[in-house]
């Protein structure tokens, strides 16, 4: 592997084999940082280098994958990437994001840890629920599952420790939160997160001409349903 580099702008870059690079902007997890990332996708998505095949970003940085090619082509390919990285800014792609709103049931069999989180926080589950739905989440990346969101700006009153032991299965659509993230698990799978409620909304169909339904940079808004009508809840989307 070759040792990190630094840019002009801050970013660092390390070499994976002949095919990966990656490049961090941070070391700790923020909003800036994760608005960092989402333009530095953006702008190579829209530079569509011929040597990248993919751009797969993460909380402060994002790998991208390389077609393999001769060393030489590959170093001009590496540089391209570092020019467009470097000119991308702090900024994220704030005029193309967008606003899900997702229905929600919270509580009962939808959401069987809502009680242990009201008990951990010293909140009632009224207000558990009430300042989930309150808050504006930023879709940091998608992973660990194929359409699972990683959500950024849960309201630091509900961070609450992983469940010391993890289901073996957790329901598809269920609304969870680990740590000081929340999330929303897109088919059943074991998980060790807290589930607080349960959406009705299918948010990854391999089908699909876009299999996830939720992308980098969305914003995400959570509105709570009577259990009774869940499943016929729609979802809203619509530009920032």
């Amino acid at each position: 592997m070759a040792p990190a580099k630094a840019t002009s702008n801050g970013w660092r870059i390390e070499r994976h084999g002949d095919v990966a690079l990656e490049l961090r902007c941070a070391d700790a997890i923020s909003p800036a940082a994760s608005a960092r990332v989402h333009a530095a996708m953006a702008a190579l998505q829209a530079a569509a280098l011929p040597a990248v095949e993919e751009v797969v970003p993460g909380y402060v940085g994002l790998t991208v994958l390389l077609r393999e090619l001769p060393r030489g082509e590959r170093e001009r390919a590496e540089a391209e990437v570092r020019r467009v990285v470097v000119a991308a800014g702090e900024g994220g792609p704030e005029s193309r994001a967008r606003i899900v709103r997702v229905p929600v049931a919270y509580g009962g069999a939808a959401g069987p840890d809502l009680g242990f989180v009201a008990e951990r926080t010293g909140l009632s589950a009224e207000t558990v629920i009430a300042r989930h739905a309150a808050a504006e989440y930023r879709v940091a990346f998608i992973g660990f599952l194929p359409g699972f969101p990683y959500l950024m700006g849960l309201d630091p009153a509900l961070h609450v420790p992983r469940r010391a032991t993890p289901r073996t299965r957790v329901p598809a659509g269920s609304v969870a939160i680990g740590g000081a993230q929340t999330g929303i698990y897109p088919v059943a799978s074991p998980g060790g997160w807290h589930v607080i409620g349960r959406t009705a909304i299918r948010l990854f169909d391999p089908a699909a001409a876009q299999p996830s339904l939720l992308r980098a940079g969305d914003r995400v808004r959570f509105v709570p349903v009577p259990v009774g009508e869940v499943d016929a809840a729609a979802i809203e989307v619509s530009d920032a």
